[in-house]
């Protein structure tokens, strides 16, 4: 093999070795695409939307360690938020972030209660009838979110699997908040 050759080849080798890194950097640190494999969020969501998920706006964790990045702000109550479940199989959950540390929640006659007060219909929070499920979610029930945890619910109140059945998410499950559905084309938008 001539020198130019080589060269030629090595620069090939460079380009492919920094995109390859430069896009593991992005996905462990920047955004992040995901699939959604359920119901449980329409109609924000529907089966098979994917998503990208800003990581850094809340601190993104640094792999392999169970350090974070600091944080551009902390979540705030009708984000949709994706972490790491809290009960097996480990899988990543995508659900509206309800409750932080400290608030306590009550679904009462199909509506959330934020610390006693109804939590308006619309953004954050869309007028959607919750239902008295679960052991974190009952009829009566007041349910006060542990610090550095979340109380989350999918949208799709009657068919989600979320914290009234499996309780809060801590903090460190957190791996950041969802920005856009990129796909389907027709659905693409910005989510709020």
């Amino acid at each position: 093999m001539n020198k130019q050759v080589k060269s030629q080849v090595r620069e090939w080798v460079e380009s492919i070795v920094i995109a390859i890194v430069l896009a593991l950097f992005i996905r462990a640190f920047i955004i992040q695409a995901f699939k959604i494999p359920s119901g449980s969020m329409i109609p924000t969501f529907e089966i098979g939307d994917r998503i990208f998920v800003n990581k850094f706006l809340y601190g993104a964790k640094i792999p392999f360690t169970d350090f974070r990045l600091p944080a551009i702000r902390e979540p705030k109550i009708g984000d949709i938020i994706v972490f790491v479940s809290p009960e097996p199989p480990k899988k990543d959950f995508v659900k509206r972030l309800i409750a932080a540390g400290g608030q306590t929640v009550e679904i009462k006659d199909g509506n959330i209660l934020v610390d006693g007060k109804i939590a308006e219909s619309g953004p954050p929070i869309p007028s959607i009838y919750y239902y008295n499920r679960g052991d974190y979610g009952g009829e009566g029930q007041k349910i006060t979110t542990p610090k550095d945890s979340y109380y989350v619910l999918g949208d799709n109140s009657g068919s989600s699997r979320d914290s009234r059945y499996w309780g809060f998410v801590p903090k460190k499950n957190l791996i950041g908040k969802a920005v856009l559905i990129y796909w389907p084309l027709h659905r693409m938008k910005i989510i709020r």
